[in-house]
């Protein structure tokens, strides 16, 4: 139980529990502001529960979008940890529950009504609602993924359809959303079906873009004379990891050495500085580098207190 408790005592996990809490905000904001009121259907658990909220009121019985979307989470939490195992951890499980809670709180504070002015929707158009809804979702996706979380929902089911129809993960998506804008044939004319098909396919590569963006680095390799100035200056003032190679120069047959080092953005502003005040001669190559796994992205002040 206290192994169980544990992390609930650490800031990393307070930090990370208010940035899930304010990216699930803004994607109930883009479901509650810029779906439901034009009842535009995207490949998302939240659009299949837009849908069914429909098919229910048509059928007399009326149950919000709110609750549903909370309903399908929870039944699509207990399928995960049956089918998947414990791959999902609390962060899904928060994630996926509070959605529906939270566009209960947007329609508290600001029901759309008062945002449509006549039209059927807030943006009285669903080409600029698309957008919208896609570019809110994107970020709020994009910044859970970075800590290792995600909404629930589509990324459950596609796990599932992965594991089991053995799709790779990112058809497993495209599988599960194109499905789930297809079930919008019962409520929508074929136009707004093809529009949330679209908006799927935006959201993919929003998603993209946003996710390389808030975690691209710089991997700078330098080759100089001084490179021992350099990596002190990486390690004690940077407080990052370096690695230094022998080499032989192709055209000049010196020998040489090469510093590298991966970077954040600051950082590499910081060093080009560096270099520039200290008058040091060197050759520089840089290049972005979206994806890092391992002891990189270890704490900085861990890594300061070891040393």
């Amino acid at each position: 139980m206290t192994k169980f408790l544990s992390p609930l005592a650490t800031v990393k996990f307070w930090k990370e529990l208010i940035i899930m809490t304010l990216g699930m905000s803004v994607s109930a904001a883009a479901v509650y502001y810029f779906l439901m009121p034009g009842k535009l259907i995207i490949g998302s658990i939240s659009g299949l529960s837009i849908v069914l909220s429909e098919i229910l009121a048509g059928a007399g019985i009326t149950l919000k979008v709110s609750n549903i979307v909370l309903i399908i989470n929870a039944i699509l939490l207990v399928l995960a940890w049956l089918l998947i195992g414990t791959e999902f951890g609390m962060k899904t499980v928060y994630t996926a529950m509070i959605l529906g809670p939270l566009i209960d709180m947007w329609e508290k504070i600001l029901p759309y009504e008062k945002l449509l002015y006549g039209g059927t929707s807030v943006m009285n158009d669903p080409w600029f609602d698309l957008l919208c809804f896609v570019l809110l979702l994107s970020i709020s996706q994009a910044i859970l993924f970075r800590i290792n979380a995600s909404t629930g929902g589509l990324d459950i089911l596609a796990k599932i359809v992965n594991k089991y129809l053995h799709f790779d993960i990112g058809a497993s998506v495209t599988v599960a959303g194109a499905l789930i804008c297809c079930s919008a044939f019962t409520i929508n004319p074929f136009r707004m079906v093809v529009i949330g098909l679209i908006g799927t396919w935006i959201n993919g590569i929003f998603v993209d873009y946003f996710t390389d963006t808030l975690n691209k680095r710089k991997r700078v390799c330098i080759i100089s004379d001084r490179h021992e100035e350099i990596r002190q200056y990486i390690v004690h003032t940077l407080v990052r990891g370096c690695s230094i190679y022998r080499l032989t120069g192709g055209y000049s047959g010196e020998e040489k050495f090469e510093v590298v080092a991966l970077l954040t953005q600051n950082e590499y502003s910081s060093l080009f500085n560096f270099l520039k005040e200290e008058g040091i001669d060197a050759f520089i190559t840089a290049g972005n580098v979206s994806e890092i796994y391992g002891a990189w992205n270890t704490d900085k002040k861990n890594l300061a207190e070891k040393r």
